[in-house]
C-alpha cells in the first residue's frame, strides 16, 4: 500500500476502522492459497480475508458462475421469482439437518444474525437474550447488545435485555480446573440458577467456537446439555455458525453437530465461507419460527442473483472436492506441528482448535496475563516472513487466529508453519 492511499484511507474512513500491520498492505489478486500486494510481494493467505475465501482465490468454478450470472442479470430483489436463490436454500435447508426449514438470505452475518433475533423475540414474544461470554455477533446495534466481547462493545445501550452465561473458554474462568464433565455440569447448574431469577428469555444464541474472541470452545456437548434445560423452558437456540459452518472444523460440517445429542437447533445463522468473498449471509428455521412475522418483509441484497450462482458453485466444489475432509486430515497435521513449534516458546499459553480454524494464546511467560503486544509483534514478523494470519481473543487481542481456505495442501501446511514458529520465536 501507498502512503498516499493510506493518508486517503485516513482522511475519508473512521478512525475506528481497524487495519493490520505498522504499514498495512494493499492486496491486489489472489490464486489458490496466495495473495498479492501493490508491490508484488506473494504471501501464503493463513486467514482468508476473515474466514471468507473458504475454498480458494480465484477458483476458477467460482469466477465462471459470477460471470456467466452477470452477462444474464445481477439484481432483480425478493419481489421476484429467483432461480439461483431458491436453488440454494434448497441445498442449505438440506444440510441444515432442521426440519422442515426455510431460509432466509442476508449480506452478512450480523444481518443474519439481527434476523435471528428478531425472529426469535417476536415468536417467543420476549426481548431477554441468553448469549455466551466472551462471544461475538456482529456490528449492528442488536448484535453489538448481545457480544460479550468488551473489546467490540462500543456501546451498552441495546435494544434487547442481554444475560451472559458460563462456558464459551474452556481453559479460562472459575471452572477452568474441573473435568470436562465437572464443567459441563457445573455450566449447566449456573445456567439452571440464572434462568431462576429471570423472566423466560426468548434464546440461547452461541458460537459452537467463538470466532473473535479467539478460537475457544466449550467440552463437546455442553450446548447438547444446555439444550436440556432450555427445551424444559421453550427457550430457542441458534446456532451462530457464521465461522465454523461448511466443514471448517473438519469433524463436523456444521459445529453445532458436536453438540447435537438433542438434535440441532431452532434456528441457525451463516455467512462468510459459503460466498467466498461474495456477500452472502442467511438464517435458517423451522417453518413455525420463520413465519412468526405479520407484516412485510424483503430483502434488496440478500440473495441476489450473482451472489447465489457464487454460493451454488462454491458449495458444490466443497462437496465434491471433500474440503470437510482435507480440513479434518491437513488441519490436523498443522494444529500437531503448531503445537510441536509453541511448546519452546514461552509465550504461547495454548494452541487450541480443531479442522482448520486454530487459535494461538500468546502470553507473559509463567503467566496467564495477555500479552497484546507480542502477539502484534508476531502478526509483523509472520508477514515479513510471507505468512498473513489473524487476530482475536477476549483478553486484549492476543490470540493469533489461523483459518486458512479448506483447499490448503499438506506443502503449504508446512511452510505456513514453518514461517509461524520463526514468528514466534522472535518473541522478546
Amino acid at each position: 500500500m501507498t502512503d498516499d492511499l493510506l493518508g486517503r484511507h485516513r482522511g475519508v474512513l473512521p478512525d475506528w476502522l481497524a487495519l493490520y500491520y505498522e504499514e498495512p498492505l494493499e492486496i491486489t489478486h489472489g490464486e489458490g492459497r496466495h495473495v498479492w500486494d501493490a508491490q508484488g510481494n506473494k504471501y501464503l493467505d493463513f486467514f482468508g480475508g476473515i474466514l471468507t475465501t473458504m475454498t480458494a482465490h480465484a477458483l476458477p468454478e467460482i469466477t465462471k458462475a459470477v460471470s456467466e450470472q452477470s452477462a444474464r442479470i445481477i439484481h432483480s430483489s425478493t419481489l421476484y421469482l429467483n432461480r439461483p436463490m431458491v436453488e440454494l436454500a434448497e441445498r442449505v435447508a438440506q444440510l441444515s439437518g432442521i426440519p422442515d426449514a426455510r431460509v432466509f438470505f442476508t449480506t452478512s452475518g450480523t444481518e443474519a444474525n439481527d434476523t435471528a433475533l428478531l425472529l426469535a423475540t417476536t415468536y417467543r414474544r420476549s426481548n431477554t437474550v441468553l448469549a455466551m461470554r466472551n462471544s461475538y455477533h456482529g456490528r449492528s446495534f442488536s448484535s453489538v447488545g448481545i457480544t460479550g466481547n468488551s473489546g467490540w462493545s462500543p456501546t451498552s445501550l441495546s435494544p434487547l435485555q442481554t444475560l451472559y452465561v458460563h462456558g464459551g473458554v474452556r481453559t479460562r474462568g472459575p471452572y477452568a480446573d474441573l473435568s470436562d464433565a465437572e464443567f459441563i455440569a457445573a455450566c449447566v447448574e449456573d445456567l439452571k440458577d440464572m434462568l431462576g431469577h429471570t423472566r423466560p428469555p426468548a434464546a440461547l444464541i452461541a458460537e459452537p467456537i467463538q470466532g473473535v474472541g479467539g478460537f475457544t470452545s466449550p467440552p463437546d456437548g455442553l450446548y447438547a446439555a444446555f439444550r436440556e434445560v432450555l427445551n424444559e423452558r421453550g427457550i430457542l437456540w441458534i446456532a451462530d455458525e457464521v465461522q465454523t459452518g461448511w466443514g471448517r472444523t473438519g469433524e463436523h460440517f456444521w459445529g453445532w453437530q458436536a453438540h447435537g445429542r438433542n438434535g440441532p437447533p431452532d434456528l441457525m445463522t451463516f455467512a462468510k465461507g459459503i460466498g467466498n468473498g461474495m456477500s452472502i449471509g442467511g438464517v435458517v428455521a423451522r417453518s413455525e419460527i420463520m413465519n412468526c412475522l405479520d407484516s412485510n418483509s424483503i430483502s434488496t441484497f440478500g440473495g441476489t442473483q450473482i451472489t447465489m450462482a457464487a454460493g451454488l458453485a462454491n458449495l458444490n466444489y466443497l462437496v465434491e472436492h471433500d474440503l470437510q475432509g482435507n480440513a479434518r486430515r491437513v488441519g490436523g497435521l498443522l494444529i500437531e506441528r503448531l503445537r510441536a513449534a509453541a511448546a519452546q516458546v514461552p509465550a504461547v499459553r495454548e494452541v487450541r482448535g480443531r479442522g482448520l480454524m486454530i487459535g494461538i494464546e500468546v502470553t507473559r511467560p509463567g503467566t496467564d496475563e495477555a500479552d497484546p503486544q507480542a502477539a502484534a509483534a508476531v502478526l509483523e514478523a509472520a508477514r515479513e516472513g510471507g505468512l498473513l494470519i489473524g487476530k482475536g481473543g477476549g483478553h486484549n487481542t492476543s490470540c493469533l487466529r489461523v483459518a486458512p481456505p479448506l483447499s490448503l495442501n499438506v506443502a503449504e501446511a508446512e511452510e505456513g508453519a514453518a514461517i509461524l514458529e520463526n514468528a514466534l520465536r522472535s518473541i522478546r
